[in-house]
């Protein structure tokens, strides 16, 4: 389950609503990984194509349907938070270098 935040209008608070989120993301059943990133800003200063990205894996889709289904205060709080926008994309990993 991939989250990509767009560029929150106020960085500042989002990033100090932020770990809440992954607080709420860490408590869903069947997590087995969370990865959280934060994308490099661009040289010439102009806005990047996304700000943040939360990755959280499971063990299979059936996990992740699970998690999902007990995801709605993780949701929430994203949608409230993430001014910006923010894309929720469920995807299964081919390959793992």
């Amino acid at each position: 389950m991939s989250f990509v935040y767009s560029n929150p209008t106020d960085p500042e608070e989002f990033e100090v609503a932020y770990p809440q989120q992954l607080a709420l993301a860490r408590k869903l059943p069947g997590l087995v990984r969370l990865q959280a990133s934060k994308v490099w800003p661009k040289e010439d200063g102009s806005p990047t194509p996304a700000y943040r990205l939360l990755d959280l894996y499971f063990t299979d889709y059936t996990a992740a349907s699970a998690a999902a289904a007990e995801a709605g205060p993780l949701v929430a709080a994203t949608r409230e938070h993430a001014t910006g926008g923010v894309v929720i994309a469920f995807a299964e990993v081919l390959e793992d270098a």
